[in-house]
């Protein structure tokens, strides 16, 4: 079976012969298969009303467990934005009735962001729809290869899960 990508390094190894392209056999095709993934998350999220965004802070509130709640710095360290954006985004969730702010009564100058339930049955919702994406787009691979392939997707990012800042 032949994809786009056999082509276009076959291009390369023609016009290129003196460049090593190997790594664009892996790495094009995880390029092109996350285009796909996120279409799909887009497809996934915008049938529940929400917007990729939404959904990541929400299922971090969701993965918390009850009471659904976490810090705002929890949310950032979660969702990998500054600040200044979780601020917005989190208003913007409040604003839709998605999350609410309470006291954090460990620190009386601090807030706590928690998952209404509407929040939570809509994060739960969409999540349900993302799985039914992800499977289709796994679906040619038996169970042993969706393993075998996480494992070496995991060694190849857990390195950048663990830089600092």
């Amino acid at each position: 079976m032949e994809d786009e990508v056999d082509r276009l390094v076959a291009a390369w190894r023609r016009e290129r012969p003196d460049l090593d392209v190997e790594p664009l056999e892996v790495l094009s095709r995880v390029s092109r298969l996350a285009r796909h993934l996120d279409r799909a998350r887009r497809i996934a999220f915008s049938e529940h009303s929400l917007e990729p965004w939404e959904f990541d802070v929400l299922t971090a509130l969701r993965r918390a467990g009850t009471p659904y709640q976490l810090s705002p710095g929890q949310l950032l360290t979660q969702t990998l934005v500054t600040s200044g954006t979780m601020t917005n985004r989190i208003d913007r969730l409040a604003k839709k009735g998605l999350v609410e702010r309470l006291p954090d009564p460990s620190d009386r100058r601090g807030v706590l962001v928690r998952l209404t339930d509407e929040g939570r049955d809509r994060a739960d919702q969409a999540l349900a729809g993302l799985l039914d994406q992800e499977r289709a787009i796994l679906a040619e691979l038996s169970r042993g290869q969706r393993g075998e392939l996480a494992g070496l997707l995991r060694r190849l990012t857990a390195p950048f899960d663990n830089i600092p800042g």
